[in-house]
């Protein structure tokens, strides 16, 4: 059997160490789960939504603990993991207030002598394949909806965040989850395949990179799975002419530093009308490099450290490649010296594509600066992207926004005048290599049922 070992970026100390499940034990897991669903699928909308609502008290009542220990496990701040645990109770409450409804039986009559039932029936044990950046959000995301109707849940989290996957199993059942429907299992990526090929499992969700989904895509498609994948990205950020210059930066900077920057959603390229662009860059470097790195359990630092080593130096190398194919460090740029995984907020200038600050994710707090000769040509740029998660426009011409993100803005998701962060009630998800499906709402609460018709002759 193997063994996990989390460390805390900040301090490079070792956390806990986990051992993984048997082949058998794992297979023993999804069974455990399928037999909680049967029982499960059995109770009403309503009874389900009771512990919906239930988790979502149990999450606040354990907030500092699970902010704490996600804080320690991935280098987030500290205020950052507390908000994270209150979106995820937020979640929670919508799902127990809403999801019943979203669910009943929808009738109408087909013609004089039938009438139809729509049924959204659950259909079996659920598998989630979730990163490390969000430890909670990215859990509560697909598990309570997919709980909520009626389904059974089994997650394999990222090994750096497996305290966190453990700690919400014990959040779950606490709140009355009935044992074995949702578990939080400890494997490697042969047995995860082996999960995806178990006939007890329906439907595969996966948070990651686009290697990984197509990954699990393949695997999922073999076995004739359902999938839900959400991906990387390279969001841009249109800056127009009428931007008010320093709330653009404000949300700017923010959109690209939150979280360490390790956000899928987050602002990553700033693509600046010419008119306005010198401006923008000048306050807008001055902000990014006033920005400081430090302890994230403390109140003074603006950023933790970056979750491993290995994904700061492949950032590094990301910026490196990037400057060498012509783009300029404006500030940052430098792997710091002393104990953890910082790396401090950067902005590069020049940024044409072939570069991988252009073409590539990168995932940490590096911004791609590009200039754009008006309105339409920042559209053409920030479409010239593989990816389609999101994208923000910074504008006072709100209505102008609402029909270039209507009309014109290729991805899943559009923020004007603010950053992206996740909205309990509204569609999550992207389009081309950001992947495909949806979280949140209703439309989360369906992906993975059985949209059944039923037709009755009257």
């Amino acid at each position: 059997m193997g063994t996990i070992v989390t460390t805390n970026p900040a301090t490079e100390e070792t956390l806990n160490r986990y051992t993984m499940l048997t082949d058998f034990e794992v297979a023993k897991a999804v069974e455990d789960c399928h037999t909680a669903f049967q029982k499960w699928k059995l109770e009403t909308p309503a009874a389900r939504a009771k512990i919906i609502g239930q988790i979502g008290e149990e999450l606040v009542k354990n907030k500092s603990k699970l902010a704490k220990l996600m804080t320690q496990e991935m280098g987030k701040l500290l205020s950052q993991s507390e908000d994270e645990v209150e979106l995820c109770a937020a979640i929670c409450q919508w799902t127990a207030e809403n999801a019943p409804s979203e669910l009943e039986n929808e009738e109408s009559d087909i013609d004089e002598e039938t009438r139809g039932i729509i049924n959204y029936s659950p259909i079996g044990v659920i598998y989630g394949i979730q990163p490390w950046n969000y430890p909670s959000y990215q859990v509560a995301r697909y598990s309570i909806a997919n709980l909520m109707a009626g389904n059974g849940v089994l997650l394999k989290h990222a090994e750096i965040v497996t305290g966190t996957g453990k700690l919400l199993e014990e959040i779950y059942l606490a709140a009355g989850l009935p044992k074995g429907l949702f578990q939080s299992i400890v494997i490697s990526h042969d047995q995860s395949e082996a999960v995806i090929n178990n006939d007890r499992v329906r439907g595969v969700t996966l948070t990651g990179s686009s290697g990984a989904g197509r990954i699990v895509a393949q695997q999922s498609a073999k076995a004739l799975k359902k999938t839900v994948l959400e991906l990387g990205s390279n969001d841009a950020f249109i800056v127009l002419e009428d931007a008010d210059i320093d709330q653009a930066v404000e949300v700017c900077v923010l959109g690209r530093t939150y979280n360490n920057g390790e956000t899928c959603i987050a602002a990553k390229r700033f693509v600046v009308v010419d008119a306005i662009y010198d401006t923008f860059r000048d306050k807008f470097v001055e902000a990014m490099a006033a920005l400081k790195t430090g302890d994230p359990m403390s109140d003074s630092a603006d950023m933790g450290p970056m979750a491993r080593k290995d994904l700061r130096d492949d950032l590094h190398a990301q910026v490196q490649q990037s400057i060498a194919k012509g783009a300029t460090c404006l500030t940052g740029g430098e792997i710091p010296e002393g104990t953890g995984c910082f790396y401090p907020a950067t902005v590069l200038e020049n940024v044409l594509p072939g570069q991988a600050a252009y073409d590539d994710e990168l995932f940490g707090p590096v911004a791609a600066l590009i200039r754009a000769e008006d309105a339409d040509d920042a559209m053409r740029i920030a479409n010239d992207s593989r990816f389609g998660l999101g994208g923000g426009i910074l504008t006072t011409d709100t209505d102008k926004a609402i029909e270039l993100a209507s009309q014109h803005f290729d991805t899943g998701m559009v923020f004007i005048n603010r950053f992206g962060l996740a909205v309990p009630n509204m569609p999550f998800g992207g389009v081309k290599d950001s992947g495909y499906g949806r979280e949140h709402g209703g439309f989360g609460l369906k992906e993975f049922v059985n949209t059944k018709s039923i037709v009755i002759q009257k």
